[in-house]
């Protein structure tokens, strides 16, 4: 064997070995990069004034101005993560909050598959759609994707991921086609918002116009989007079954199935009449959840609150004892700490973008480069520049308040409608946060159906240019015609 020989096997077993760091990981190195920017990038605020309709601080336009910089070493790195579960100013809630509230999730979940109930359910599910499983696709996705357009679906949807993996597992799918039907649908929707108080009702006001101002486009794209989305995933899902060598978690296909699928004797379990009336509980449970959220105005403390009373409710029921009860639940609490962790730290980011002082420095930048362009050109580049600022801010009504009061005035110097501003705004938030390691959503959802990050990424690109071109289109159009 050659020398060169020899180094080209040591190579390949290197990177044979290689294995992509975990998305906890991942998040630490952004928060080192964004705090090694705050060193680098000058520090700058906008003046900011109380918006009345909002309850929230918004920019000024034209009073940005440099202040003394802030940079983040070492310490402000490590607090990050922990300081990010505190701090939600740009969010509805604390990350303190969603954690908790996913913790409470899973130790509900944990009750309900301790009954039996839930693998029960599935058995009846799928013999009944033998032969026409893919169904389940488009019905889930239309429904998560009303959710997002309607209350804008985020980590109420973190559930449904351990729901629908054993699922899909059972019909002869992968734990990605359940990750991609609730991301893909609830995120769909929510990038064509309709009514979406926490995207494009936030957008509008911010933007001095009402919200139906521009409705028709952006249902334009929610459905030809869902649409997209519905035969991408229908697509992989019919090649997944007919060979699961073609999944993209395949050699993971073993350690998920101990994993989502407990009940694995080829017998049935027993639909009894108390696993039909905790079934009735649990899927009761979640239609009260939508409800409180998108009518009551209920979030993190209100849906936590729900669900735990809901899993008293299920233990009564299962005529369990305290320690069956507290076991399962606390065992259900533990398979999603690892959640509740990533959604904290991956808020760090922000936290040490604010403390640098560089997100007004970066929006102002953004302000001087649309300034000037045609209209076509304008909408074009808005929707490009808010691409990059939905990866720094993943909060959609975080990125509305911050960039609507700078950015949509300018539109009225480029000859169009300020809708177009918030459709493209609401438009570039939504396909980021499909992908986007900065938002607790994607990185929990993915972490909860254990499909890799880069698997997801390398799996949703060719989907994601075909949305990106798309809203590119309709959005020119709008220009042009509308």
């Amino acid at each position: 064997m050659t020398i060169h020989s020899e180094i080209k096997e040591e190579k390949k077993g290197f990177f044979a070995n290689f294995k992509f760091p975990s998305a906890y990981t991942i998040l630490f190195i952004l928060i080192a990069l964004v705090a090694a920017m705050t060193w680098i990038i000058p520090a700058g605020q906008y003046d900011r004034v109380l918006n009345a309709e909002l309850g929230k601080d918004v920019p000024v336009t034209g009073t940005y101005h440099a202040v003394k910089s802030n940079p983040q070493g070492v310490v402000d790195v490590l607090l990050a993560p922990i300081d990010g579960f505190y701090n939600h100013e740009t969010y509805e809630a604390a990350a303190i909050d969603v954690s908790l509230f996913i913790l409470l999730i899973g130790g509900f979940l944990g009750l309900v598959t301790k009954t039996g109930a839930i693998d029960a359910g599935i058995e009846r599910v799928t013999a009944k759609l033998h032969g026409r499983e893919e169904l389940m696709i488009p019905i889930l996705m239309g429904l998560f994707a009303a959710g997002g357009t309607i209350y804008g679906m985020a980590e109420e949807s973190l559930p449904f991921y351990t729901l629908l993996v054993p699922v899909m597992m059972a019909a002869r799918f992968d734990p990605l086609v359940a990750a991609a039907t609730v991301l893909l649908g609830a995120g769909i929707g929510t990038l064509g918002s309709t009514i979406n108080p926490f995207a494009t009702v936030i957008a509008a006001n911010a933007a001095g116009i009402p919200f139906t101002d521009g409705i028709m486009l952006r249902v334009t794209i929610l459905i030809i989007g869902w649409l997209i989305c519905v035969a991408y995933v229908m697509r992989y899902a019919k090649m997944v079954r007919a060979d699961k060598t073609k999944s993209v978690v395949y050699d993971m296909y073993e350690d998920n199935k101990s994993h989502f699928m407990s009940n694995q004797s080829d017998e049935m379990l027993e639909f009894t009449t108390t696993r039909k009336i905790i079934l009735a509980i649990f899927g009761l449970s979640f239609a009260v959840m939508i409800y409180g959220v998108s009518v009551q105005g209920w979030w993190m403390a209100q849906i936590s609150a729900m669900f735990l009373g809901s899993s008293i409710l299920i233990g009564l029921i299962a005529r369990m004892s305290e320690e069956d009860f507290t076991t399962s639940f606390i065992d259900g609490a533990r398979d999603l700490l690892g959640v509740a962790l990533i959604i904290g730290i991956a808020r760090g980011i922000v936290v040490i973008m604010d403390r640098g002082m560089i997100t007004d420095t970066i929006l102002n930048s953004a302000e001087h480069i649309v300034t000037g362009l045609s209209s076509v050109l304008f909408i074009n580049v808005m929707y490009w520049l808010e691409i990059i600022l939905s990866f720094l801010v993943p909060s959609s009504s975080g990125l509305a308040v911050l960039t609507m009061p700078i950015m949509a005035p300018l539109a009225d110097f480029a000859g169009i409608g300020r809708d177009l501003v918030v459709t493209a705004y609401q438009s570039a938030s939504g396909v980021v946060n499909l992908v986007t390691p900065t938002s607790a959503v994607v990185m929990g959802g993915l972490a909860i159906a254990r499909v890799p990050y880069v698997r997801w990424l390398k799996w949703v690109a060719p989907l994601l240019a075909m949305i990106i071109i798309l809203t590119i289109v309709i959005l020119s159009i709008g220009v042009l015609f509308v």
